[in-house]
């Protein structure tokens, strides 16, 4: 098992034995949006944030994030009315694609234990500055 599945696991463990009331247990996310821990931002709004990924998985490895949770710790959660952010953050994901990676970018997100989600707050992964491989995992 990988280390990054075995953290999908433990996160998923974590996120079932919380408070069940949707929002899931405090993140890491959490702590870069109070200023607690730093992040190197590379685009903010009103709604999100991106920085880049502690532990990059390509040459350009950035997270984008909605600031405000409102109970999308995984995109299976998403309800109707958050249409907007949804939509917002693949914007987001492809300007700072387009500009960190000209050539082509990946965006990615992983939902739930089987997909090897280890963070519970909505986030999508923009990958590129190389030639990305098919099929991945």
């Amino acid at each position: 098992m990988t280390e990054e599945v075995a953290a999908a696991k433990a996160a998923a463990a974590e996120y079932k034995s919380s408070d069940k009331d949707g929002a899931g247990p405090a993140t890491v996310f959490d702590n870069i949006l109070s200023g607690e821990w730093g992040s190197t931002k590379v685009h903010e709004d009103d709604v999100s944030l991106a920085f880049r990924d502690i532990n990059p998985q390509a040459p350009v490895h950035v997270v984008v994030i909605p600031k405000h949770r409102d109970g999308l710790t995984k995109l299976s959660n998403a309800r109707e009315d958050q249409k907007d952010i949804l939509g917002h953050l693949m914007y987001v994901a492809q300007l700072v694609g387009k500009k960190e990676c000209p050539e082509g970018f990946r965006v990615v997100v992983n939902d739930g234990e089987h997909g090897a989600q280890s963070v519970y707050h909505l986030h999508l992964h923009v990958l590129g500055g190389r030639q990305m491989g098919w099929p991945p995992g």
